[in-house]
C-alpha cells in the first residue's frame, strides 16, 4: 500500500490507515454477470435455515475445556479458511500467520489473554461456503459474547444465525450495498467492523495496474469464485467500474466462472485457448484456499496475473494491490474491547482503509520474461526481487 496513498481516519464510516463458448467452468457473461462482488455467499431459504438452526440445537457441542470460560469471555471466530494444523481444542491456530497474530496483540493490549481472561472459538468453512451457516449456529449454542466473521459468506451466515450476538466484520467489500448494515456512520442492527475496499472503484485500479505491468494486452481474462454467477447473489456496482476500466483501457475482459476446485485447470486450459494475456482474481476465501494451485497452474500457462493479498505475491504471484491486513487485524480487538465494554455495534461506524499496497514480484516477472515499467515499480511498497 503505497505510501502517497495513505490517509488519515476519516468520517464516512471511519477509516484505517467478450467471453467466448468455453469449458462448463466457464459461461458467456454480460453487463449484469459483471456486478462482481469480493467473496461469495450462499443464499439459504428460510425453511432451510430453520432445518439447519433445528438439527444445530439439537446437537449442540459441550463448551470447550481447554480455557476457562468462566473467567472471562467468550467469543468466536468464523473464517472461510482452512482448520489450522496447530490448532488449540478450541480450533484456533496455537501460533498462526500474521494476521493471527497481529489481531491476538491487538487483543492483548486491551486486556484480553487467550487462555487467561479469554476464549475464542474458532470454526473454518474450509473454502466451503456452504457450511458458514452451520458453524454460525455452532458458535451461538456456545453462547459467545460476539463472532468475529470474515468476508461476505460468514457474514451473512451469521446474520442468519443470529439478530442479537454482536458480529465484528473483516474482509468484506460493500457491506451497505449487500445488506449487511444500514450505512458506515451509523451501521444499525448488530453488525459493524472494517471493511475492505474504499469504494468500488478499487475494482478498475486492479485491472488498471495489470495493464500498465502488461501493457501489450488486449485480452485478460476475469477468474470469478463458485457462487458469483448465481442470480440469487447480490449485485453491485463492483463488475461495473471493472467493466468500465476495461472499455477505457481499450481491453476485453473474459470472465470464467468456477463450479468448485475441480474447474481450476479447466478455467486455466481455457484462458489459453481464447489467448487470454493476463488474469486477475476477484477476491474471495476459495482462492485463499487453493491459491498455491492457481499460482502454480499460472507459470505453467504462462500468464501474468493479479492477484488479492500480499501472501500470494510472496508465495510466486505477479502482484498485488491490497489493503494492508496486518492493519485490519490490529483494529478489530477495539471493536470487540467496545462491546465487551457495553457499546451497542450499530453504534459503532464501519472503518474503510485508505492505505493500500503494491506488491510485485521481480522472480516471476522475469520467468514470464516481463519487464515491469519504471512507472510502476516506483509505486510499489514492496518489491520481491
Amino acid at each position: 500500500m503505497n505510501g502517497p496513498r495513505t490517509a488519515s481516519r476519516a468520517p464516512v464510516g471511519l477509516a484505517y490507515g467478450g467471453a467466448s463458448v468455453l469449458p462448463h467452468c466457464v459461461t458467456p457473461m454480460g453487463r449484469q454477470d459483471l456486478q462482481g462482488i469480493k467473496d461469495v455467499e450462499v443464499r439459504t431459504s428460510p425453511a432451510v435455515l430453520t432445518v439447519i438452526l433445528s438439527l444445530v440445537l439439537l446437537a449442540a457441542p459441550v463448551p470447550s475445556t481447554g480455557q476457562q470460560p468462566g473467567k472471562g469471555h467468550r467469543i468466536g471466530w468464523l473464517s472461510g479458511g482452512l482448520t489450522p494444523k496447530d490448532a488449540t481444542p478450541q480450533n484456533c491456530p496455537r501460533t498462526g500467520q500474521p494476521f493471527w497474530q497481529a489481531w491476538v496483540a491487538g487483543l492483548r493490549e486491551r486486556g484480553y489473554t487467550p487462555d487467561q481472561n479469554l476464549v475464542i472459538e474458532c470454526r473454518w468453512t474450509e473454502g466451503r461456503p456452504e457450511r458458514a451457516l452451520a458453524l454460525a449456529a455452532e458458535l451461538v449454542t456456545l453462547k459467545v459474547d460476539l463472532i468475529v466473521a470474515g468476508n461476505t459468506n460468514q457474514v451473512r451466515a451469521a446474520t442468519q444465525a443470529t439478530s442479537t450476538i454482536p458480529i465484528v466484520m473483516w474482509g468484506v467489500i460493500d457491506p451497505v450495498g449487500r445488506g449487511l448494515v444500514g450505512n458506515l456512520a451509523r451501521p444499525g442492527g448488530n453488525v459493524t467492523g472494517v471493511t475492505d475496499d474504499a469504494g468500488l472503484g478499487i475494482a478498475g485500479k486492479y485491472l488498471g495496474l495489470l495493464k500498465e505491468a502488461v501493457p501489450t494486452a488486449s485480452r485478460i481474462a476475469a477468474l470469478r469464485p463458485p457462487g458469483s454467477h448465481s442470480g440469487d447473489l447480490p449485485r453491485t456496482d463492483w463488475g461495473t467500474h471493472l467493466e468500465t476500466e476495461a472499455r477505457a483501457l481499450g481491453v476485453t475482459l473474459q470472465s470464467y466462472f468456477l463450479q468448485g476446485p475441480d474447474d481450476l485447470e479447466g478455467a486455466f486450459a481455457a484462458m489459453t485457448k481464447a489467448r487470454a494475456e493476463a488474469f486477475l482474481l476477484v477476491p474471495s476465501p476459495f482462492f485463499g484456499v487453493h491459491m498455491q494451485r492457481v499460482i502454480d497452474l499460472a507459470a505453467r500457462s504462462g500468464l501474468p496475473g493479479m492477484y488479492p493479498d500480499k501472501w500470494d505475491v510472496e508465495a510466486g504471484g505477479l502482484m498485488a494491490y491490497a489493503v494492508d491486513e496486518l492493519e485490519t487485524a490490529r483494529r478489530l480487538p477495539a471493536y470487540v474491547d467496545r462491546i465487551l465494554k457495553g457499546a451497542k455495534p450499530g453504534d459503532l461506524p464501519v472503518e474503510q482503509p485508505t492505505r493500500f499496497m503494491l506488491i510485485l514480484n521481480l522472480k516471476t516477472a522475469k520467468t514470464l520474461g516481463l519487464t515491469i515499467p519504471p512507472t510502476l515499480l516506483i509505486q510499489a511498497e514492496e518489491v520481491i526481487r
